[in-house]
């Protein structure tokens, strides 16, 4: 089945009957609103191009786009802004890998180039939960190989084995340098020790 890519809008909210105001939408309603009309588009839910991945687009660059108004002390198009020594300079594309697949930002700059995002960071492919399955997967036994090869299953993420190869060297530096590192002259320790025994009781009627 090919997945169908439908660009997702603004969920406006509800007028409500009576005051003409925009009613609140609860997460839960604004969920269900997307899922229908993903459903009534033929868009799917994971996958490539799906909902989940183009939510995760959504999210990583509106938490960018918050950091730099943030560093920049004013909101995009704010007059207060101008003549302030540093503006909006425009975004650069970028592609990470997430837990629902690779996932393209558009990581705003500033003029300066002083912007140092932190969601998601400046040479960072990947994001918090892929090297932790990396190894757990490792962990199992499954050589580098057949992880990239789970991994563009399941996520259609293209993973190389070097990619791989770094993220497990990194867990064997950090155990090196624990097992190379200065030890304590002296070390408490408190050993504690139980039976446990069953006692069964018998009730005598009188």
């Amino acid at each position: 089945m090919t997945d169908t890519a439908v660009e997702l809008e603004t969920v406006e909210p509800v007028e409500s009957a009576h005051l003409g105001q925009p009613e609140p939408v609860s997460d839960e309603q604004l969920v269900a609103m997307l899922v229908e009309r993903a459903r009534s588009e033929g868009l799917q839910l994971t996958g490539q191009g799906g909902l989940l991945q183009q939510l995760t687009k959504r999210v990583l660059e509106s938490a960018l786009e918050g950091e730099i108004t943030d560093h920049l002390g004013y909101e995009k198009h704010d007059a207060g802004g101008r003549g302030s020594g540093n503006s909006r300079n425009g975004g650069r594309a970028k592609t990470v890998l997430t837990d629902v697949g690779p996932v393209e930002v558009k990581v705003p700059r500033d003029t300066s180039g002083t912007f140092e995002p932190q969601i998601v960071k400046k040479r960072q492919r990947r994001l918090t939960g892929v090297d932790e399955m990396v190894l757990s997967l490792s962990a199992k036994g499954l050589t580098h190989g057949e992880i990239a090869a789970h991994l563009a299953e399941v996520y259609g993420a293209e993973v190389s084995k070097q990619t791989i190869s770094t993220i497990t060297d990194k867990v064997m530096d950090g155990m090196a340098e624990w097992q190379s590192r200065p030890l304590d002259r002296v070390y408490p320790v408190l050993f504690v020790d139980a039976i446990n025994v069953k006692i069964r009781v018998l009730s005598t009627i009188l």
